[in-house]
């Protein structure tokens, strides 16, 4: 069953482009090699500069998990994880059946 991923990231004061054109690059880069990843779209957070929110699409929880416990995947995103003001948060969801 698909999933959604919902993440929700603080760039550092000022630092919201860099962030947003840090993720677009990776995602462009890696996306599609990124087993189990749909694809995903970026949304501003209205009334903070500094945030933004990632729904990203996943074939199952087990394809975002293992992402999320790749060693190499995680540190080809560790350049944007030094932007953030603070860890991201995900919540993961299904549509109701």
């Amino acid at each position: 069953m698909s999933i959604r991923a919902i993440v929700e990231l603080t760039a550092k004061p000022g630092r919201r482009d860099e962030l947003r054109n840090m993720i677009e690059s990776i995602v462009a880069t890696r996306g599609p090699n990124m087993r189990g990843y749909l694809g995903g779209e970026l949304y501003e957070v209205l009334g903070n500069p500094d945030g933004l929110v990632e729904i990203a699409n996943w074939e199952s929880v087990e394809a975002r998990e293992a992402l999320m416990e790749d060693a190499a995947a995680m540190e080809a995103m560790a350049p944007m994880f030094e932007l953030l003001a603070a860890p991201f948060r995900a919540t993961v969801v299904s549509r109701l059946t």
